[in-house]
């Protein structure tokens, strides 16, 4: 290529004029920005610290990588457009780099009429959406807003690319497999709510985040109920009762550790297998301890992570909604270098637990991240609550998200492996690429005992239709002979292995 030559002369006075203005123009834009960046002022940040809280610009240098720079969208959005001052329009946009990913972040400016939505603030979001699209750009949302501005809300809410289309443009990049990762950093409120709960993976921090569709005034006004603000909508609440966040913060940093954490998943941050050499570390505890972890009596109950602990490199666990569904345990963690999704039972399945599992297989098939499980179940949990409350639906959805995955599936038969619970736990009709089974292991569809209570409670039926009485010797003589059967059945459903029809 070719030199450019310079025909300028930079001694003139014409090139010294401009140069000149130019120079305190742009000095004036820098002053504007750095009176911009401070939000609502000084005493509106003060108040704001005084809550715990960072502010939106502390937020996005604590995610961002350490050295890097964040590509800020409009910061004069809003300047001098509304008769009240709306510094950047409430909201901080732009491009950071986390976990060597490049990220699209939109941060609430709470300090600025308490993070709430004008119309350029809509705008503003939407557009920052519009490039995560056009660049396949994960999304992080640091959420602290009180939603819309109500005295514009004609102008914020009804129409086409008003607010409602922040919910939808979220929906349409997640399905397009662009992550969308929510951090409830302060108030969520009314439509707002929707961000963190159509994320596919949301933080909440105690004491500050809150989720509700409407506040502590708006139910008092609408049904009587007097309730504060974190018995209705707050960390607690979401993290272990409904569902909607998947991680439980601290405060602000520990939230953006965590947030760290989950980019570090992401197919982006360089998780699919290369040819080569792959670098992985031994676990901390040596396998041999599994020996005496698991139970010589199969029905006696232990924590599965112990389990994960001795298999997993450096016996590093990032655990997926912890307090919620606690009798699955769901995360993600790295076998030899590779990313996988760890599903292991820790008890009976129960709603919460299937529900977790079908959001966690949906990640893992998101990110391309290949699923493991850990099979040690006696099934879902059983009685009129349960079925009242529709358990077959939602162990229906877990298995259907089972059947549906496109990431491989691995399943390892740590203990029993009983009825619904093994079709739930990926067992051998829902193609695992390989499965393995322990010494220890069984699969029947449910466990000797409680079969031969089955069988005696319906031959008991039975003899009472027909009018006659069993005595209690006979009634233990037949659980006796239908427990040996079924040991007998067992062990011949467990040597068909031997027929290649388990691995």
């Amino acid at each position: 290529m070719e030199i450019i030559e310079s025909k300028i002369r930079t001694s003139s006075s014409e090139y010294k004029e401009n140069f000149e203005d130019l120079k305190q123009k742009v000095e004036s834009l820098r002053n504007l920005i750095r009176k911009i960046e401070l939000g609502g002022g000084e005493k509106a940040i003060e108040r704001h610290k005084g809550r715990g809280k960072l502010t939106a610009r502390e937020r996005v240098s604590s995610l961002i990588d350490p050295g890097t720079s964040f590509l800020e969208f409009s910061p004069l959005a809003a300047e001098g457009v509304y008769s009240d001052s709306v510094p950047s329009a409430g909201i901080l946009t732009g491009i950071g780099r986390i976990c060597g990913v490049d990220c699209v972040i939109v941060a609430n400016d709470a300090t600025v009429k308490g993070g709430t939505y004008y119309p350029l603030t809509v705008k503003k979001h939407i557009r920052a959406q519009e490039i995560a699209l056009q660049n396949f750009l994960p999304c992080i949302y640091l959420v602290d807003s009180g939603g819309a501005f109500l005295p514009m809300q004609d102008e914020v809410f009804p129409d086409k690319d008003h607010f409602g289309k922040i919910f939808y443009n979220q929906a349409n990049l997640s399905a397009l497999k662009i992550p969308q990762i929510s951090v409830v950093m302060g108030s969520c409120t009314a439509g707002g709510a929707y961000i963190p709960a159509m994320s596919d993976e949301s933080v909440i921090v105690k004491g500050n985040g809150t989720i509700f569709l409407g506040g502590p005034p708006l139910v008092k006004a609408a049904t009587g109920e007097i309730v504060t603000p974190e018995e209705l909508g707050g960390a607690l609440v979401h993290s272990t009762i409904s569902g909607v966040t998947d991680h439980y913060a601290e405060d602000d940093s520990h939230a953006l550790e965590i947030t760290r954490n989950i980019v570090s998943t992401f197919h982006h941050a360089g998780n699919v297998t290369q040819r080569g050499s792959i670098n992985w570390e031994e676990p901390l505890y040596p396998a041999e301890e599994i020996y005496g972890i698991i139970q010589k009596d199969i029905r006696k109950s232990y924590d599965v992570r112990e389990i994960i602990a001795r298999i997993v490199d450096g016996s590093r666990f990032q655990e997926f909604k912890k307090y919620y569904g606690t009798t699955l345990v769901t995360g993600f963690a790295k076998i030899y270098g590779k990313m996988v999704g760890i599903i292991a039972n820790n008890g009976v399945l129960f709603s919460e637990s299937a529900l977790k599992a079908s959001h966690f297989i949906e990640l893992c098939n998101q990110r391309e991240i290949p699923l493991v499980f850990l099979q040690n179940i006696t099934g879902f949990m059983v009685g009129k609550k349960y079925e009242n409350s529709g358990i077959a639906k939602d162990g229906a959805k877990m298995v259907n998200a089972v059947s549906t995955s496109i990431v491989p599936k691995y399943s390892v038969v740590i203990g029993g492996s009983y009825g619904a619970g093994n079709y739930g736990m990926c067992g051998r009709a829902f193609n695992p690429r390989f499965l393995w089974m322990w010494p220890n292991s069984r699969i029947s569809v449910m466990g000797g005992e409680q079969a031969a209570n089955v069988l005696l409670t319906v031959k008991m039926e039975q003899l009472e239709k027909e009018g006659k009485n069993y005595l209690r010797q006979n009634s233990l003589h037949f659980v006796n002979r239908s427990w040996m059967i079924m040991k007998v059945n067992l062990l011949v459903f467990i040597h068909l292995q031997d027929f290649g029809m388990m691995e």
